[in-house]
């Protein structure tokens, strides 16, 4: 073996690095950790556990500094921990496992890798029946409303272990709460990428996607009944349901158009051949018609507007229900409180420009979409001056 001073001079003759000379990779791609995870899971269920916790620290060594390495260590150990054959070897994985994430989270940048290793150190730590670090390391910050960490279901386990009871519910309501906020907004996200791929690939068939935009809003719609989520957040629940409308508008826009076309195409073979049968040809039936997909889009935008009139009803602000009897507290703590973050004459016009969408062009019945629209109108208790630009089509 060479002496350690003569590596840069050989580096430097061969032209490369230090690291490259001795075979020594700092960072492993995704397909190596994955590689080395599923080794080294099925050396647990083949060796001695002490064995390959032996050779789990090996590969720590030599990766130190590959965090996305070492925070699968952490899942590896985590998820083998209980099949350790003694309890100085089980002691011992739960103590590596705790040691790599307190390193991962002093000199680790990247924010994702962090917030895992937040998530995985509290478990370890309940597996030790140390709720009271798990407390004191989350903190009560991460049941703010304007904390972005994902630990609120840690905390509560946490809180529970510690038999604290009602700050368990407290935790467990807003966790529940936010998820289905979280899945509210997944919801209007899927219908608007739905609908535009739908327009930019038309290789998907309309009736095909109509299927799953379908499936989306039957499975929405039981959603929001079920937790009244119009009365609890008539935001949400206005979001949902105008975004519902507006993707149904494009679908509808698309049968009629697949149906001119078709009759189009009928037409021209028709002039080509100089046959025809007196009258246009039909375009191929659907399981949905027009008039069906019509009146549910007036089913959403009439749930649209009954979200409007509770959100003014409520006063446009926060609150909680019979069931989530913990929100009020919450909203309170929250840096603006419970009021609303955008002024009463702001969201009223927000509402009223919400009926001028042109994708309601297409809809045949123009006059009770007017009507809807002024009677939310008169509801919000729009103003004066709001209702001339309506009229005027501003």
């Amino acid at each position: 073996m060479p002496d350690i001073q003569m590596l840069p001079l050989l580096a430097s003759y061969f032209e490369v690095s230090v690291d490259e000379l001795i075979d020594y990779v700092p960072m492993l791609g995704r397909e190596q950790i994955r590689f080395h995870y599923q080794r080294l899971a099925k050396a647990f269920g083949d060796r001695a556990f002490g064995e390959v916790l032996e050779e789990c620290e090996g590969m720590i060594r030599k990766y130190y500094s590959c965090y996305p390495f070492l925070l699968q260590m952490v899942v590896l150990l985590l998820n083998h921990v209980e099949a350790a054959d003694t309890e100085q070897n089980r002691n011992s994985a739960v103590k590596m496992a705790l040691e790599l994430c307190s390193h991962i989270l002093a000199d680790c940048q990247e924010v994702g890798i962090c917030k895992s290793a937040v998530g995985l150190k509290g478990v370890l730590n309940l597996m030790q029946g140390r709720a009271d670090l798990v407390i004191e390391e989350v903190g009560e910050e991460a049941l703010r409303a304007d904390y972005m960490e994902n630990t609120g279901e840690l905390l509560t386990m946490a809180y529970l272990m510690a038999g604290n009871l009602e700050k368990a519910e407290y935790a467990a309501q807003i966790g529940m709460y936010q998820s289905l906020m979280k899945l509210i907004d997944y919801a209007v996200l899927l219908l608007d990428i739905s609908g535009k791929k739908a327009v930019s690939e038309r290789k998907i068939a309309v009736e095909e996607e109509m299927a799953c935009g379908h499936e989306l809003l039957k499975r929405m719609d039981k959603i929001l009944a079920s937790f009244e989520i119009r009365k609890l957040n008539p935001n949400a629940a206005g979001k949902y349901e105008y975004q519902a409308a507006v993707y149904l508008a494009g679908r509808l826009a698309e049968c009629r158009a697949d149906k001119e076309a078709h009759r189009a195409a009928y037409r021209k073979t028709n002039r080509e051949t100089g046959k025809g049968s007196g009258r246009e040809a039909e375009a191929q039936p659907r399981t949905v018609t027009e008039n069906q997909m019509e009146e549910e889009i007036f089913r959403h935008l009439e749930q649209y507007a009954a979200a409007c009139r509770q959100l003014f009803a409520d006063g446009i602000r926060l609150h909680g229900d019979s069931f989530f009897s913990s929100l009020d507290d919450w909203f309170e703590e929250m840096e603006l409180g419970t009021t609303a973050v955008r002024s009463s004459g702001s969201v009223r016009e927000s509402i009223l420009m919400g009926f001028h969408n042109p994708v309601f062009s297409i809809l045949k019945d123009q006059k009770r979409l007017r009507r809807l629209a002024e009677k939310c109108d008169a509801d919000c208790n729009v103003t004066k001056q709001e209702e001339i630009c309506w009229k005027s089509g501003i």
